[in-house]
């Protein structure tokens, strides 16, 4: 049988948000675990302010809710496009993380698939219940950022993780209707809408805003609210 760090190397080759390094090694220094940003400390506050220096702004809503953003999308990457490539999620409750100026580094020390009736469960659960609603409770607690758009952070990288999987893998036709079982379930249900255009291409249109046309530089995000 194909062991989780096999598969996990196979969706790796879907782009570098699909990619986390195994194997009970630390690759380098500087890993800190992931749940770590959630529980009570200062993880969440020390990477909130590497992220916003790496932005370039002092507005920690804004760098929070970065923060919150891309986490949502290097889970949602990793556990969609397992369930649609291979049928299983990897267990993502034990992940760390690296800050690093050039991205972000990601180690899972021993791959193992998550529990679930099914893969959307699986998958549910492993990001949602472990990771994304206890950082999104975090983050709200430390800098005032809505749950409203926390909620559609959480919603958005799903279906950004959908777009850049089906781009690189057509293949994975599984990817769409686990997208929509996903969005169906609270807290995600209101939080956009996705639709396929008339190309076949999924479109997802959220009901606020990230906050990242704040950064200085920066522009509205395609799916925001503030576009449409």
């Amino acid at each position: 049988m194909t062991t989780t760090a096999d598969y996990l190397a196979h969706v790796a080759r879907v782009g570098p948000f699909f990619t986390v390094h195994t194997g009970p090694a630390q690759p380098s220094p500087g890993f800190l675990r992931l749940a770590d940003l959630h529980a009570p400390g200062r993880a969440l506050d020390t990477y909130t302010a590497f992220v916003g220096a790496r932005l370039g702004t002092r507005d920690a809503r804004v760098a929070a809710s970065t923060v919150h953003l891309g986490v949502a999308a290097r889970l949602w990457s990793l556990a969609l496009a397992s369930a649609a490539l291979h049928g299983r999620v990897p267990d993502l409750g034990r992940l760390w993380l690296r800050p690093d100026p050039a991205g972000t580094r990601w180690w899972l020390p021993d791959p193992r698939d998550a529990d679930g009736p099914d893969p959307a469960s699986a998958a549910y659960t492993t990001v949602m219940t472990d990771h994304l609603t206890p950082l999104g409770d975090a983050v709200r607690r430390s800098t005032g950022v809505s749950p409203h758009t926390l909620r559609g952070n959480a919603a958005s990288a799903l279906a950004g993780a959908l777009r850049v999987l089906l781009d690189a893998a057509p293949t994975a036709r599984r990817a769409l209707p686990l997208t929509r079982a996903l969005l169906a379930r609270e807290p995600l249900r209101d939080a956009g809408r996705l639709h396929v255009d008339a190309t076949g291409d999924p479109v997802y249109a959220r009901r606020n805003c990230c906050l990242y046309y704040r950064v200085p530089g920066a522009a509205t995000c395609g799916d925001c609210v503030l576009r449409q």
